[in-house]
């Protein structure tokens, strides 16, 4: 998401892939705009990768984002301990992966031997309603939810909400999330008078879509604290969710995610790796 304010242009999320970073680069020279703010949602590197590359064409642009970033980095933390280096380097010598996963991985790997660009220049500790670039943004902070701390907004202007991984198809990610916080955020965007609701991964929603995804969402955290099957907790997703999957691969794809995390939060107690809350 890219909003223009008086300073230049705010650019919600960088990406991961190259063609990322490369098409907010183009449409800021096409738009003859400095890009003056990256707000980064939180630190997962598939949102926040680009950033060194922005950095490097507009070494003014402010980066915006939470403090969540240090812990993720600290020796205990998310992406230290899942950082398996000597694996990565062998799947980019590996002819069968695919070229778009070593770019992934590529990426990802010079995102960690530069983590600065990852840090803000204003961290973001508290919601509040910001002037950044000159345009006042609803800036909120979850405690706990996808990360640690994840950043999200709405634009009283034109009613858009940016919603970060809060909401992604074709599951929601919980490996350093926090169930219930997560739920209780969602809560909040509910609240909030948005028109359209952009998630981290998929498309535009309406005020009705959202609240499907918030229904569909509760209703699978809370089955897979019961004894239920895991294929019945995918379809308990699956069905909460059929108006976004357009046909049977799309259903199979979201029910394959939907079972891998009922186990995956079962192992886990109920929550992400390096959850702090209950």
């Amino acid at each position: 998401m890219i909003f223009e304010a008086p300073g230049g242009l705010i650019v919600v999320d960088t990406g991961r892939h190259v063609w990322h970073s490369d098409g907010i680069l183009a449409f800021a020279r096409s738009q003859n705009e400095p890009i003056a703010a990256i707000l980064n949602t939180h630190w997962h590197l598939d949102h926040s990768s680009g950033n060194g590359r922005i950095k490097a064409v507009y070494p003014n642009a402010r980066v915006y984002t939470s403090n969540a970033i240090d812990r993720a980095l600290s020796p205990e933390g998310f992406l230290r301990i899942n950082r398996n280096e000597a694996q990565l380097r062998a799947m980019l010598s590996d002819p069968n992966v695919p070229e778009i996963r070593k770019e992934e991985i590529r990426n990802g790997l010079a995102t960690m031997d530069a983590p600065d660009q990852l840090r803000p220049d204003v961290p973001i500790t508290h919601a509040a309603r910001m002037r950044i670039a000159g345009r006042r943004l609803e800036v909120r902070l979850t405690e706990g939810a996808v990360t640690d701390a994840d950043v999200w907004l709405h634009d009283r202007r034109t009613r858009v909400a940016v919603l970060g991984d809060l909401v992604t198809f074709p599951g929601p990610f919980f490996e350093s999330a926090c169930p219930n916080r997560w739920c209780a955020a969602l809560d909040d965007v509910w609240a909030t008078p948005f028109r359209i609701a952009i998630p981290g991964h998929g498309a535009p929603m309406n005020r009705d879509q959202f609240n499907a995804y918030l229904v569909a969402f509760g209703a699978f955290v809370d089955c897979t604290r019961t004894e239920a099957a895991p294929a019945q907790c995918g379809t308990v997703w699956v069905d909460g969710i059929a108006q976004f999957l357009g046909d049977d691969a799309a259903r199979d794809e979201a029910r394959a995610y939907a079972e891998y995390y009922v186990g995956f939060l079962r192992r886990n107690g109920g929550k992400g790796q390096t959850c702090l809350y209950d």
